[in-house]
């Protein structure tokens, strides 16, 4: 579990249905909005408290950034009745569904998966939730049907990098590295790689017996520890599955 934790990436977006219409707490959810994606959830939860602490009524869109907020922040218990409070509105909404799997990720992914489900049977058409579905999918060894979720959401959008990195990996988990291998290599070579790319090169190609090559890969960020460290988690994620 630990090596495939390593490995899979979560879509980073905001999730859930945007405000189509003026509500009494748009300008503090917008802001708050803002705040998220400029990196400051510590903003973003306060602008959404001293909204509420001024009586504006709590939307479900606010709820949710709450606790997208409180999750950031490393508050699950809040972050989780937070998203609570959002379903207890309406129990179809994908941000809160997706904010609680999330939460339940790495301890019980079988309860995440659930979650998941739930988000993209709400809204057929998120990228993120069908992402998310296919992480907790390969988190119980389920590699195949993780990477039905994965293409599921590369058909709605294909330039989803986390996507199209997470069904590179769960190939490469499932025997095909080769195939894993065919699929990072633009991305770890064109001009928007990043270390994460080139790791995730380098556990492809770890998978397919490459360990070598991997280990020049990595050599470049980590040290020589570091980099045995990171090969022999690679290995454990193949065996994990």
């Amino acid at each position: 579990m630990r090596g495939i934790i390593l490995l899979l990436v979560l879509a980073l977006a905001a999730c859930g249905p945007t405000t189509t219409g003026m509500t009494p707490d748009h300008q503090s959810v917008e802001m708050a909005r803002a705040a998220m994606r400029g990196g400051s959830p510590q903003t973003a939860l306060q602008i959404l408290s001293d909204a509420s602490a001024h009586g504006v009524p709590q939307s479900v869109q606010a709820l949710v950034l709450q606790g997208d907020a409180l999750t950031q922040l490393n508050r699950p218990e809040e972050a989780e009745l937070a998203y609570s409070s959002a379903l207890h509105r309406d129990n179809a909404w994908p941000g809160a569904l997706i904010g609680l799997g999330r939460l339940k990720l790495a301890s019980d992914p079988a309860t995440a998966e659930t979650y998941f489900l739930r988000a993209v049977q709400s809204d057929p058409r998120s990228t993120i939730g069908w992402n998310d579905l296919g992480v907790a999918r390969d988190l119980q060894g389920h590699h195949d049907g993780a990477q039905q979720a994965y293409r599921q959401a590369l058909g709605i959008d294909p330039q989803l990098s986390a996507a199209v990195v997470n069904l590179a990996l769960s190939l490469a988990m499932s025997g095909r590295a080769d195939e894993g291998v065919r699929m990072l290599r633009p991305l770890a070579n064109g001009p928007t790689s990043s270390p994460k790319i080139r790791h995730d090169l380098a556990a492809a190609l770890t998978m397919a017996g490459r360990r070598d090559e991997a280990a020049q890969i990595l050599n470049a960020d980590l040290s020589p520890d570091q980099v045995r460290q990171a090969l022999d988690d690679y290995v454990a994620a193949k065996s994990a599955k």
